[in-house]
């Protein structure tokens, strides 16, 4: 009998059994999925977008269905950093013994700092995702990831404010993604998640209004993969840190296909909203994938598709 293939992975001294992690905003806090199935199966996961103070978030209707995908102006709601580090994280720790991803939102460079910086002495912390692309909020979020010196400014601030390993999120929303991530690099970032939402909208043709309260949301499912794939391959070509590729991801298939662009790992976002097993059994199908195309070890196709 063949040996299993190997599917573990490094995030910067992070290692994750597999490459599988469920996207900031589509898998709460972890233990609704706990419900579900042992999610200690997942390589880790990105927990809700968390601000310093907390967030009602945006006005409601703030998702609309669309083909290939949904949108979504959730508005980063969240009951703030100090509460999830008092609530959210032990009640996390009695379903998931593996480290988790933090992501990181703000509306100051001193706030992304701070909420980084309290989230850095979580013992479950091993990672920290900071949200520079969120399209969903004013003055925020997308502001700092569109601008390559607001994007380094952030980075240097989380960088002298925690210990940890820190990924910048970018959004596809830039001019050019590229010259973005290589300035978090230039200004200490570890490593590159991307791609966050594509900015879209609809209009409902009986009011002739936006469909949604905020008129414009972060749109994602499979059909922005794509999109991801591309600019994922592209960054992976520009910056000599770790990239965790997400954006439509729904199948082993697309995740041989991120990491061959230039993925370590990937987040599988919308998947989880329309099938919440996904990611099992994903991690499930992986191994039978690596199989039929030939993969012993999955730190060995890592940017692949750039050797020819």
């Amino acid at each position: 009998m063949n040996e299993a293939p190997n599917m573990k992975i490094d995030l910067c001294g992070l290692e994750l059994d597999n490459p599988i992690i469920p996207a900031s905003g589509t898998f709460g806090y972890g233990y609704e999925f706990a419900e579900l199935y042992d999610i200690n199966i997942l390589g880790s996961f990105s927990f809700k977008g968390t601000t310093f103070e907390p967030r009602f978030g945006n006005p409601t209707p703030r998702i609309a269905e669309c083909p290939g995908g949904m949108l979504n102006s959730i508005g980063l709601q969240n009951p703030g950093v100090h509460a999830v580090i008092e609530n959210e994280l032990p009640k996390l720790k009695k379903c998931f013994a593996k480290k988790v991803i933090a992501n990181v939102g703000g509306f100051s460079v001193e706030e992304y700092a701070k909420t980084a910086q309290l989230l850095d002495e979580c013992e479950q912390v091993g990672l920290i995702e900071v949200n520079i692309s969120c399209p969903n909020v004013h003055n925020g979020g997308m502001s700092f990831g569109t601008s390559c010196e607001a994007a380094a400014e952030v980075t240097r601030a989380v960088k002298r404010a925690t210990t940890k390993p820190v990924f910048m999120k970018l959004s596809p929303n830039a001019a050019d993604i590229a010259a973005i991530a290589k300035a978090c690099e230039d200004a200490g970032a570890d490593g590159i998640s991307m791609i966050n939402t594509l900015l879209g909208m609809r209009i409902d043709p009986k009011t002739r209004k936006p469909v949604m309260a905020n008129k414009m949301g972060g749109y994602s499912g499979p059909g922005v993969f794509p999109v991801a794939l591309r600019m994922v391959y592209q960054v992976y070509e520009k910056v000599g840190i770790p990239i965790i590729g997400m954006g439509g991801i729904s199948s082993a298939k697309d995740v041989i296909e991120m990491m061959l662009a230039g993925a370590t790992a990937v987040q599988i976002g919308a998947a989880n909203l329309t099938e919440p097993f996904i990611c099992r059994d994903i991690i499930n199908e992986l191994p039978y994938t690596m199989r039929k195309y030939g993969i012993n070890d999955l730190k060995e196709i890592i940017g692949g598709a750039h050797n020819g």
